[in-house]
């Protein structure tokens, strides 16, 4: 484990690292528990990075066409589905694939959804890049793309100018979870991870301590990160107690 980084200047952001796979429902009721937190001024900015346990999600533009299996076909897989509240359409997240979720208040240079999205990006392009896989941009297109196929995927909400959702970075997921699904709502294209396109799977924790790194310093904050099992601000604590009765009933 890597202990919390020491900063040149006093943190601006948290950062909480979540090592197990989290149920989709679980880590989307903490989202929103920070999102209230961030929106009242109770927390500074937040980034939550976690696995999910397998699941197929449909964003607020995704449609039923895109599902390629059944609900019920879905579950004998293991894999849940869900409707969830961004942008984006049908995608899948599963172990070894990193979802960031980043809870912050737009403003100054980050100040509109546009130059949001081309932050997150970065975040994927310069993070795959330091894994030696070349990662780029594409027109009309969101994400970061490689030569072998999407290997982040970006849907994202602003509610009350404070960010909800993110982007997923796929280190060594089980790749057939995809084929549930026309990913991202776009037919023919391929999807890649670091493990399919090097031939091996770096360390997950280096890929995540990557995207943090990353985030860092696209997104401008001097973050504080707090591991799953360390102590956390009391702030943090009982957001996580509180959100997760709503997360198990959901």
């Amino acid at each position: 484990m890597v202990p919390r980084r020491a900063m040149s200047r006093s943190p601006t952001a948290w950062a909480i690292r979540f090592t197990s796979p989290i149920p989709y429902d679980r880590g989307v009721a903490f989202m929103e528990a920070l999102h209230a937190a961030r929106v009242a001024d109770e927390i500074p900015d937040t980034l939550l990075l976690l696995q999910h346990t397998p699941v197929v999600t449909l964003g607020r533009r995704g449609r039923d066409g895109h599902l390629l299996c059944t609900a019920e076909a879905l579950a004998a897989r293991g894999i849940a589905l869900r409707v969830a509240g961004r942008g984006g359409d049908a995608t899948y997240h599963g172990p070894g694939q990193w979802v960031l979720y980043p809870i912050i208040r737009l403003g100054g240079a980050v100040a509109d959804a546009h130059s949001y999205l081309w932050r997150l990006e970065e975040v994927a392009i310069r993070t795959a890049g330091a894994f030696g896989v070349v990662a780029y941009r594409r027109a009309g297109m969101s994400g970061a793309w490689t030569d072998a196929g999407k290997i982040a995927a970006i849907g994202f909400y602003i509610r009350r100018w404070v960010t909800l959702h993110g982007m997923s970075f796929n280190v060594a997921p089980d790749m057939s979870g995809f084929e549930t699904i026309v990913p991202c709502g776009l037919v023919g294209e391929k999807v890649a991870s670091l493990a399919t396109i090097l031939g091996r799977s770096p360390p997950l924790d280096a890929v995540g301590h990557g995207l943090l790194e990353q985030a860092e310093v696209v997104l401008a904050r001097s973050v504080q990160v707090f591991e799953e099992s360390e102590p956390w601000p009391e702030a943090l604590r009982q957001r996580w107690e509180g959100s997760q009765d709503r997360g198990s009933a959901l």
